[in-house]
């Protein structure tokens, strides 16, 4: 368990924002609440690890978001809603969000009234800017910069991207997205390239990926190393397995592992991803070519309906990641788990609630031999745990 940390003053935004549940509460106890919570939990089927937190637990996130609006007096408010409500609290820095980013939206921010930029109004559907997002790769090298406008129409926009990269030079890309929608939904489908090549590079356990303005990417970037860490190391591939990563957006755990065979064997493995996305799909091939992974390919499909295709076709696989949505898993998906009859599943979580109730459907096949959570969102009740379940040979 990571040791205690000095904290920071306490939140001043905490009352009315409710990002961080956890606001004021010591870190060790933080971790000795979700790891309780995860014994809990799994209880029936064994002791987790120790949860594994950060050294310091202070401005993690590599993506910040904020959406605009204006008060009665007419001044700019940015921030995050206030829980439960769509009244925007007005934030000029955030404990738990990467620093820069925070800064380059304080920026887009100063820099609107001049260049006569007005905030989305939701009630009466006036305004241009909606939300504001900045994203930070693990080593700071490259940043993104999203602006969601509720039209295409964008005043001045060449001018205000000149001030932008003035302001911050360390720009990697800036892009426009477009939503016209009366929605809660932040982003719209359609993009601009303002500036750059519309997407960031990272480096992750050795690989290198592509993040695009739409893909899902980890926000911790410390403890996403530690989460896929411990999935590698509970698959502990030997060279030569067929394995299916399902759910897999743009790739990241199923390359990770197959980049981190080749370093340790000259044996590889047959890598199929499996994700209903095609824009993340998209990413995952180039993802898989830039790290010269030859033998992976990337399906745009149900993972539930392509692992009964491929148990009805007489083929199997040596091992399933699975990386769910917090909502879990289907109830489709896991029958067609069973159907496939993997020897390993990897099943990483973002809700161990939902978890608890998927092993119940795999536990008569599936001996449970690790549990390890892990601490991805530290001050709220968020946890990541991983489980390894092994085929029960009768």
């Amino acid at each position: 368990m990571s040791r205690q940390v000095n904290a920071l003053e306490r939140c001043p935004y905490e009352k009315w924002c409710g990002g961080c549940s956890m606001q004021g509460l010591p870190y060790k106890e933080q971790l000795k609440r979700k790891e309780k919570e995860v014994a809990d939990l799994l209880k029936a089927y064994g002791r987790p690890e120790p949860i594994l937190g950060m050294n310091f637990p202070y401005y993690y996130r590599n993506k910040a978001h904020a959406v605009l609006g204006g008060s009665l007096k007419g001044k700019i408010v940015c921030g995050t809603y206030e829980r439960g409500s769509h009244r925007i609290v007005n934030i000029d820095r955030c404990q738990i969000e990467d620093r820069e980013c925070d800064q380059l939206i304080a920026s887009v921010r100063e820099l609107l009234p001049s260049f006569k930029v007005e905030p989305y109004n939701e009630d009466t559907g006036r305004g241009c800017l909606r939300h504001i997002i900045a994203r930070r790769t693990a080593d700071g090298g490259q940043i993104m910069l999203i602006l969601v406008t509720a039209q295409a129409a964008f005043p001045s926009r060449k001018k205000f991207v000149s001030a932008l990269r003035k302001a911050h030079p360390n720009i990697t890309t800036i892009l426009q997205n477009i939503n016209g929608q009366s929605t809660s939904v932040v982003l719209g489908d359609r993009y601009e390239v303002l500036y750059g090549p519309g997407y960031i590079e990272d480096r992750l356990m050795g690989a290198r990926f592509r993040i695009s303005p739409g893909a899902f990417y980890q926000v911790n970037s410390q403890q996403t190393k530690k989460l896929y860490r411990l999935a590698v190391d509970m698959a502990d591939l030997k060279g030569k397995e067929r394995v299916l990563d399902t759910y897999c957006g743009t790739g990241t755990i199923g390359i990770a592992a197959a980049v981190d065979l080749a370093r340790r064997t000259k044996e590889p493995m047959e890598l199929i991803g499996v994700e209903c996305n095609p824009a993340a799909v998209r990413d995952a091939r180039i993802n898989a070519r830039v790290n010269g992974l030859r033998q992976a390919r990337f399906v745009v499909a149900d993972a539930g309906a392509f692992m009964l295709a491929e148990a009805e076709a007489g083929r199997s696989c040596d091992l399933v990641f699975m990386d769910p949505p917090r909502a879990g898993s289907t109830e489709e998906f896991l029958l067609a788990l069973r159907r496939l009859v993997p020897e390993k599943i990897v099943y990483i979580s973002c809700d161990p609630k939902t978890q608890a109730r998927d092993l119940k459907y795999l536990d008569s096949a599936y001996a449970i031999r690790r549990i390890a959570p892990v601490d991805m969102f530290p001050f709220t009740d968020g946890i990541e745990n991983v489980v390894l379940l092994e085929k029960i040979h009768f």
